[in-house]
């Protein structure tokens, strides 16, 4: 094996030449994905200045020294250009949004968070989309501004999706 499974990081062999040129090429991709964070997503044309250290996601049609990279990680090293395939459930930081992205299903989801349920202090605060509730319709007393105010909490609770349409 020459690659290691998952980031093809270069593996040393007993016997080698330049051990220390596999090693560092290792440790640049390892610098790369540790906390990674880069600056934008779903860039096509590498910057014409970029900073040792800076990292992009490139964008689905890359150009020039990022052709041939659609959706990987590009960082600019004291060496050139490094870039890292992205494997599933890979988070990183994107400092122009604020927010993390993640690979799922062969791309990028910026500020797209996925989980079956949120806690809050041990407390499920949200879970699983509720089924349907009807508004109100019929009744012996009928109150304008009650029925009202449950529509509206009706509505918010279907625009925020924790509850079906109805």
């Amino acid at each position: 094996m020459n690659h290691s499974t998952r980031f093809a990081l270069p593996m040393l062999h007993a016997g080698q030449a330049q051990k220390e040129v596999f090693h560092n090429e290792a440790l640049t991709i390892i610098d790369i994905l540790l906390h990674a964070g880069v600056i934008d997503i779903a860039v096509d044309a590498p910057p014409a200045e970029p900073q040792v250290g800076e990292a992009w996601i490139v964008g689905a049609a890359p150009l020039d020294a990022w052709s041939g990279h659609p959706s990987e990680i590009a960082a600019w090293t004291e060496g050139g250009w490094r870039f890292v395939a992205p494997t599933p459930g890979m988070t990183v930081w994107v400092d122009s949004g604020g927010l993390y992205a993640r690979f799922r299903d062969g791309e990028w989801r910026l500020g797209t968070l996925v989980a079956e349920r949120v806690e809050v202090g041990g407390i499920q605060v949200v879970g699983p989309q509720a089924a349907a509730i009807p508004a109100p319709e019929a009744g012996t007393t009928i109150d304008a501004e009650a029925r009202s105010a449950i529509n509206a909490v009706l509505d918010a609770l279907r625009a925020h999706g924790l509850i079906a349409g109805g």
